[in-house]
């Protein structure tokens, strides 16, 4: 009789990195789409105008991929909208801060260093910004602990 094969158990990932791994994809994803997007609406449309009207138009879109996809949640609606565009508005002032902080310290920083800079805050703001939807936007809900029954026991009489 020969041993039985040995079969490795599939790892999973844990739950926080795998929500994380499906942030970075989804919000990766969004981010490409909107910069080709903004090349075929800047043509059409001052750059201010075709950037905010992008950056509106992702950010509801990330939202819901990130509601859906990202953290599984079942929370809709325009509270979460507005909750993840409070987000984003944060994001976008570190990163600007971390610029122009730059700015300050170095009056003509090289396009290397200020996109290091750039992306640097933006990936800082990007796990911010992952923690906040996690904890504040997404949240799971607690399941509220119910009452117990006041059902009387059954009686069983034997004549």
């Amino acid at each position: 009789m020969t041993a039985p094969a040995h079969r490795p158990v599939p790892r999973t990932a844990h739950p926080l990195v795998a929500a994380f791994v499906r942030f970075v994809v989804c919000g990766g994803g969004v981010g490409l789409a909107s910069s080709a997007a903004l090349v075929l609406l800047a043509g059409h449309l001052p750059l201010v105008v075709a950037n905010a009207v992008i950056t509106v138009v992702s950010t509801v879109i990330a939202t819901e991929l990130h509601s859906r996809v990202s953290f599984r949640s079942e929370r809709r609606g325009w509270r979460v909208h507005l909750q993840s565009g409070l987000t984003v508005a944060v994001s976008y002032v570190f990163t600007t801060a971390a610029l122009l902080v730059l700015h300050a310290v170095q009056s003509s920083p090289s396009a290397l260093v200020e996109q290091t800079v750039y992306l640097s805050a933006s990936a800082v703001a990007g796990v911010g910004r992952f923690a906040l939807l996690r904890i504040v936007v997404f949240a799971p809900t607690a399941i509220p602990v119910s009452a117990p029954a006041l059902v009387k026991p059954a009686l069983a009489v034997a004549a």
